[in-house]
């Protein structure tokens, strides 16, 4: 099982020890004393153990972090429905990580919620920052936390957050954090529903209509060669014959601005999905070409 930490300091102390040991050792093919850190907040699903497994591939010191950070929660949004399952967490690391660091939001913010934030600017206020004011801001500033007190090589994140990918990967180049970024692509059901902690509260017939948003995704990378315009209303046509799924975004952005791509946009793209299904949100992405 993976040693389970709780504490900044003890973390901070494990680390330096795995990286004496690893400069001592000189067995390990992957750069002498390598962290890398896979920043989560538990309920983990196969998308989760994913991003492990990739990081184990990395290879050296695997620090996996559980914590349900209360910033990047707003009114009225689902910080205490949130799942903690710490046990089964931890032990479907078994194998895939060294350390969990499962810090308490006191560990974490001593002295309440920090003051201190980093702020995701423009990018952030857009889709999902739209839709959650302050979330992007709260990402930010808990995984600069991480980052500090784990001090990691490479951080691990997955391809299904695609704005969170991008805030941070902007946050890591302006403030010249000395950590790369490695992203694995989203992992699926067999129907292509995007795996999410959020799954679990679907009911059977909104499992059923939620694989509506994967559909309206493929179907506009069907079309996508036909233009950005046609794009959009092949994945708007597909939601539209889904009366269950209540669309809150539907974009196609430049994936290197994250800005809406223009009409007459050629090259990479990615379209962006947020959708309700019943009483829960679903987030999407796909890359596309126009």
């Amino acid at each position: 099982m993976p040693e389970i930490i709780t504490t900044i300091a003890e973390l901070r102390a494990r680390v330096a020890e795995a990286r004496r040991w690893a400069h001592q050792d000189g067995s390990s093919d992957a750069p002498v004393g390598r962290v890398v850190l896979v920043p989560t907040m538990g309920a983990l699903h196969d998308g989760h153990l994913r991003l492990v497994s990739s990081a184990r591939d990395l290879g050296g010191f695997v620090v996996v972090s559980i914590f349900v950070n209360p910033l990047q929660f707003g009114p009225g949004e689902d910080l205490d429905r949130y799942p903690r399952t710490l046990d089964a967490d931890v032990a479907a690391l078994e194998g895939l990580a060294d350390v969990v660091f499962a810090p308490t939001a006191s560990e974490m913010y001593p002295h309440g919620p920090s003051e201190t934030r980093v702020t995701a600017g423009a990018s952030g206020s857009l889709f999902e920052g739209a839709s959650r004011p302050g979330h992007f801001d709260g990402v930010l500033t808990v995984v600069s936390k991480l980052f500090n007190i784990v001090q990691p090589d490479v951080a691990v994140f997955g391809q299904k957050d695609a704005q969170q990918v991008h805030v941070i990967g902007r946050m890591v180049d302006d403030l010249n954090l000395p950590v790369s970024i490695a992203v694995v692509d989203t992992v699926r059901e067999s129907d292509g529903l995007a795996l999410s902690s959020r799954n679990r509260y679907l009911e059977e017939d909104d499992r059923l209509a939620a694989v509506t948003l994967s559909r309206a995704l493929a179907e506009a990378a069907e079309a996508a060669a036909a233009g950005v315009g046609e794009a959009l209303a092949a994945a708007h046509a597909r939601v539209a014959a889904e009366p269950a799924v209540k669309l809150d975004y539907l974009a196609i952005v430049d994936p290197e601005t994250f800005r809406e791509a223009s009409p007459d946009h050629h090259g990479p793209a990615l379209m962006l999905i947020a959708a309700r299904v019943g009483t829960t949100r679903l987030i999407d992405n796909a890359r596309l070409t126009t």
